[in-house]
């Protein structure tokens, strides 16, 4: 059901050309004794890129019909991604770049919430937190405090964060996977 352009909002999905995109950034605005028009900033959920469109105020865009799957990290296989539906036990392969910045933090067993766009996987949401243990890092500093300078340090999926001094190898560690940050020393 088409809705006015005027109802745009940050965050809503819409169709685009037959692809859908998510509005990022947007501003109503109706310059001197000219029509308005709401200027928008565009990303593609299928290949990623951004892009700026006016729309007028008298167009019509078309909401796009978003689905929300639970899904559970199964394996990779080259470079795809196997995953279950945690309701109906479908199978279902993604590759690795539909996953973009997220497949280096898939891990066996994991749940992500997957967005469906005509049936198929469009993008998907890492928790908030994960809980990942370090492999290698430089030595703890005597007289390192939670404030001092931070160190680079490799997880055991082959990603490297910066943490605190203090933070040893075989440490486990609480990360945002979002922003790649260490939150804090995960407590057993």
């Amino acid at each position: 059901m088409a809705v006015p352009a005027t109802q745009i909002r940050r965050g809503m999905v819409i169709v685009f050309e037959g692809e859908p995109v998510r509005v990022v950034e947007f501003r109503h605005h109706t310059p001197g004794n000219l029509r308005a028009m709401v200027q928008a900033k565009l990303k593609s959920l299928k290949n990623g890129n951004s892009f700026d469109h006016r729309f007028r105020a008298a167009d019509s865009i078309e909401p796009a019909w978003m689905e929300t799957h639970e899904l559970e990290y199964m394996y990779d296989a080259g470079g795809t991604y196997h995953f279950m539906n945690s309701t109906n036990f479908d199978q279902i392969e993604m590759e690795e770049e539909a996953l973009g910045d997220n497949a280096p933090w898939m891990q066996p067993g994991m749940k992500i919430q997957a967005e469906f766009y005509d049936g198929k996987p469009i993008g998907v949401r890492l928790p908030n937190s994960m809980t990942l243990t370090i492999v290698e890092t430089n030595p703890v500093m005597k007289t390192a405090t939670k404030t001092a300078s931070s160190k680079p340090a490799k997880l055991e999926n082959g990603v490297t964060v910066n943490v605190p001094e203090f933070v040893a190898t075989g440490d486990k560690i609480r990360v945002n996977p979002g922003t790649g940050e260490y939150i804090e020393r995960a407590k057993d």
